[in-house]
């Protein structure tokens, strides 16, 4: 077993099969070292979005709903990086970004606190390897009317 997997299983988490695009786009691409995951929405285990998940943060979506949901969308970025990188343990070399799209409503400004729900999982999760730059931005609306988008980048052997 991996040691990141014990880590996610000792969370109460399973990394779920990579989701497939649901447009013209793939879900990582690889350059060399580099891999670059598309945007992830919070897809539950059964493949939908709960609908907690979905509105606007600062309306109908509160805050701690809102970091739960970028969890769910960090945990997805994991699963993409498992298909174009194989092993975890042994191919991440380091989380190199994260980007997190906020749903939010008009006036909400606290989206920092919203993308510490996928930063925490990824340090969680992948320890010092999981330490990264980061942006977040609020938007006015998301696909799927999700709360939280995530991307990623990352270093891979």
């Amino acid at each position: 077993m991996s040691a990141t997997l014990d880590r996610l299983k000792e969370l109460g988490l399973t990394l779920p099969p990579a989701a497939a695009p649901v447009a013209n786009y793939v879900g990582f691409q690889r350059s060399g070292n580099l891999v670059i995951i598309s945007g992830q929405l919070p897809f539950g285990a059964n493949g939908q979005i709960d609908p907690a998940h979905k509105g606007k943060v600062g309306a109908a979506v509160s805050p701690e709903a809102a970091a739960e949901a970028a969890r769910h969308c960090a945990l997805n970025v994991l699963a993409q990086l498992r298909a174009a990188a194989g092993n975890l343990d042994e191919a991440v070399v380091s989380c190199l970004r994260l980007g997190g799209f906020i749903n939010a409503a008009p006036g909400f400004s606290a989206i920092a606190g919203v993308m510490n729900g996928a930063s925490d999982l990824m340090v969680q999760v992948l320890g010092e390897r999981g330490r990264h730059a980061r942006s977040t931005i609020g938007v006015a609306e998301l696909p799927l009317d999700a709360v939280v988008e995530v991307e990623g980048m990352f270093e891979i052997r």
